[in-house]
């Protein structure tokens, strides 16, 4: 279930990726079996990402909605 905070993230690939991993965590995923899946699925939604990219952003993302509750903007990718 998506909660409010998360419905609020402009980017799709920015959404999916902290929906995807606060599921995986929810569900005993452990945490970097969690990040690298998010990687990967950022890189579905952004092929031409090198994967340092991808995990920067995965990272960023991960830090700023789900370790630190932030609901402010994030860096990231161009996308909508």
């Amino acid at each position: 279930m998506v909660d409010g905070q998360t419905s609020m993230i402009a980017r799709n690939c920015e959404r999916a990726v902290v929906t995807a991993y606060r599921e995986l965590r929810g569900i005993g995923t452990a945490d970097m079996r969690a990040f690298y899946a998010c990687t990967t699925l950022y890189r579905i939604h952004h092929p031409e990402a090198s994967l340092d990219e991808a995990r920067r952003l995965v990272a960023e993302w991960i830090d700023h909605h789900v370790v630190r509750k932030a609901t402010g903007p994030t860096p990231g990718c161009d996308c909508d």
